[in-house]
């Protein structure tokens, strides 16, 4: 499914948060969202979702309007992974996967064997069946994300929305959960991830978002937006671009690096 944003304007009140943001995303790609604390990040999600109504422009799937779509109707197409928490709840880990289910049933009705089929699915996807039956609080980090990542599977819907899903982790888990990330979007899956880390960003992004006051300050492939100018732009910091055998890093200029280094 593609995903269409087309002049997105929204204010809390009177202070505006995003104003006229377009931009799209199309299956088997994993378009990285970046911009500082504040931005408009987290607000641009919930307008995607159905959380918040009151904007201006238009959001569609495929050409269809998402404007008045039920809950019930996002959720066919729109999957969201949020971030770990320390606060966690104490369902197993195939009853927090089932409750990716929920859209397909009625109101009064249960999660039957097609659902816990479906849910099961998911796990073994992502590698993590052997922990169905543990409380979701006894999880790592990890863990916990990647259960998230498999509710969202479980919901069967094509647009992935991931906020920030590696800010609470390790770095080796950060990787993973990038790595399983990039595979769903080569297997066709439209994902969208908000991250503070525009390293992230170049190593697994096939496009990038850039915001800067609410407004779109770049958009497009990874490899040409992010510059050592749209860095500081964006974060107020020098940086500098190294090609490796591993591909292109990201680091703090070498002076600027000197002189924080010489300040008490």
């Amino acid at each position: 499914m593609t995903l269409s944003v087309r002049n997105l304007t929204f204010a809390y009140r009177k202070t505006p948060v995003l104003t006229d943001v377009s931009f799209n995303a199309a299956p088997g790609e994993l378009l990285a969202i970046l911009g500082p604390n504040g931005v408009g990040k987290t607000t641009l999600f919930r307008c995607i979702l159905g959380e918040q109504k009151r904007y201006l422009g238009t959001i569609a799937v495929d050409g269809e309007n998402m404007r008045g779509f039920s809950a019930r109707e996002t959720a066919h197409r729109i999957a969201y992974i949020p971030q770990t928490h320390a606060m966690t709840f104490r369902f197993s880990v195939r009853d927090t996967v089932l409750m990716g289910t929920t859209h397909m049933l009625s109101t009064t009705a249960s999660p039957g064997r097609t659902q816990e089929r479906i849910a099961e699915e998911a796990l073994e996807k992502l590698g993590i069946l052997h922990l169905k039956d543990r409380s979701f609080d006894t999880l790592s980090g990890g863990e916990q994300q990647l259960t998230y990542v498999a509710r969202a599977l479980a919901q069967q819907a094509k647009i992935l929305l991931m906020d920030e899903p590696t800010s609470s982790l390790d770095y080796g888990n950060q990787l993973k959960v990038l790595s399983v990330v990039k595979g769903l979007a080569a297997e066709g899956y439209t994902v969208l991830l908000s991250t503070h880390n525009p390293q992230h960003a170049l190593r697994y992004a096939d496009r990038v978002l850039a915001l800067l006051d609410g407004r779109v300050s770049a958009f497009g492939p990874a490899k040409e937006v992010l510059t050592p100018a749209l860095l500081e732009s964006l974060y107020g910091t020098r940086a500098e671009l190294y090609d490796t055998p591993g591909g292109p890093v990201i680091l703090p200029a070498a002076d600027q690096t000197k002189e924080r280094a010489k300040q008490p």
